[in-house]
């Protein structure tokens, strides 16, 4: 079987230089090594190669696939392998589904890519068993995902503690919250106590930062339907009397401009 017309194209062009160096040593006839991917279609299109080697740092990224969709739209003909890391079924899915007919890992031998390149000249799909088998055992037992744990994080609170948690994360101290929502500092205090309990945390902070990690600030906000108007904080602004970061011992009316993000650490 002769050698295979192929393109090599990489976010990073040194290991598409690389590659096809290797290939063009095994007889392959290497039409061109580009990099990145993104404006990779222009050139396969013109070039029109029996198969192009799409490498990808990121195949599950939004978009991350649209070149392959793109020149199976314009040359159908272009049997597109993808070179990726170990994938994620949503990865495999998205490589197959814009159209590629291969599967290859970035830390496969060169035999290896060699013969997925010629399984796809041969219109074979060309992926590893066992990539399709660690594929579909994670759709089957998917782990936890973010989104996942955001949600069940969300139902452990009620709308009261949810629109506290917001405006914990917003950098509010126990006077401003209780402010805000109308209620007693040592309701809020309470609220903010059952907070970071049912979030198995022991600070403001630790709350805020499991909370933009796992998604729930956005399913909390959106679930206590607070819409918080973006401020911009002036010097010797304040929005209601009273400190903002309501530190033990002090007894100031003059509110301190709140930091984003930055949540008090008061009791």
């Amino acid at each position: 079987m002769g050698g295979v017309r192929l393109m090599v194209v990489d976010d990073h062009r040194l290991l598409a230089e690389a590659l096809a160096s290797a290939l063009k040593l095994r007889g392959h006839r290497v039409l061109a090594a580009a990099a990145p991917t993104s404006g990779s279609a222009d050139l396969v299109v013109s070039r029109a190669p029996e198969v192009c080697l799409f490498g990808t740092a990121s195949p599950a990224a939004p978009g991350a696939f649209d070149p392959i969709a793109r020149i199976g739209r314009e040359r159908p003909q272009v049997a597109v392998v993808v070179l990726g890391p170990v994938p994620s079924p949503r990865g495999i899915a998205a490589a197959f589904a814009a159209g590629a007919v291969g599967y290859v890992r970035h830390d496969e031998r060169i035999e290896g890519v060699e013969r997925a390149m010629l399984k796809a000249r041969a219109g074979e799909s060309a992926i590893a068993p066992q990539l399709l088998r660690g594929a579909f055992t994670e759709l089957l037992n998917p782990a936890v995902q973010p989104d996942d744990e955001g949600r069940r994080l969300l139902r452990m609170l009620t709308p009261r503690e949810a629109e506290v948690l917001v405006r914990v994360a917003e950098g509010e101290g126990t006077r401003l919250i209780a402010a805000g929502m109308g209620i007693a500092p040592s309701t809020a205090r309470t609220h903010v106590q059952r907070v970071l309990m049912k979030l198995g945390v022991g600070s403001r902070l630790e709350a805020a930062a499991l909370a933009a990690r796992t998604g729930l600030l956005a399913r909390a906000a959106a679930h206590a339907g607070t819409t918080r108007p973006a401020t911009t904080d002036v010097p010797g602004t304040t929005d209601v009397p009273g400190t903002a970061t309501d530190a033990p011992g002090t007894a100031t009316d003059g509110a301190a401009p709140r930091g984003p993000y930055i949540p008090a650490q008061d009791g």
